[in-house]
């Protein structure tokens, strides 16, 4: 079965690979990601996997379908994908020294067309970050072009006090959680 990755986030792909699932083609969803006034962060991440996926699916007929979304919460305030280190510095000032949500969630359609969906809610806590820390981090351009600034996955790491819930899920994509859907959508995983 020919699985379709409605991403360009090479992470995605790697984390996929982890679990032995190759990817046959990319075919990224340009879609609009503005959150809705008043939206909850989990209803945020889960309209903008399902988006996605739908947008891509019927450029696949018979593929398998799989969408992401990554959110950053600090509180129902969803924090954006930074776009420069000025953004970065405002959101890792916002985290440092609190906890904040990660919510990932997944979408897959199946050939036959029916979307099944997830969703992971993982806790992180940074310690407290010195300015010079911020700074450094923010000018590193690490945390540009990610969720709510940073990339556990890199330099952020070391920030991390505490973590509950899914790794790969803060990354942006939880296996756990994928592997289900993309079992019950037929693509063998022992």
């Amino acid at each position: 079965m020919r699985l379709i990755l409605a991403s360009a986030s090479p992470r995605r792909r790697d984390l996929l690979a982890r679990i032995g699932v190759e990817v046959a083609a990319i075919d990224p969803a340009e879609i609009d990601e503005t959150p809705l006034p008043r939206e909850r962060p989990a209803d945020y991440a889960r309209r903008i996997a399902a988006a996605k996926a739908a947008v891509v699916a019927p450029r696949h007929p018979g593929a398998i379908i799989l969408a992401a979304d990554t959110v950053v919460a600090a509180g129902r305030r969803i924090l954006p994908k930074a776009a420069d280190a000025a953004e970065v510095r405002a959101c890792m000032t916002l985290l440092a020294g609190r906890r904040h949500h990660v919510l990932s969630a997944v979408t897959v359609i199946d050939p036959a067309g029916v979307a099944r969906h997830r969703l992971s809610d993982s806790v992180v806590a940074f310690g407290p970050l010195t300015e010079s820390a911020i700074q450094a981090y923010a000018e590193s351009g690490e945390g540009v072009g990610k969720a709510g600034g940073y990339a556990i996955q890199g330099r952020a790491e070391a920030f991390v006090r505490y973590l509950s819930g899914s790794h790969s899920g803060v990354i942006g994509l939880p296996l756990f959680e994928t592997r289900a859907l993309l079992k019950s959508a037929g693509i063998p995983l022992g």
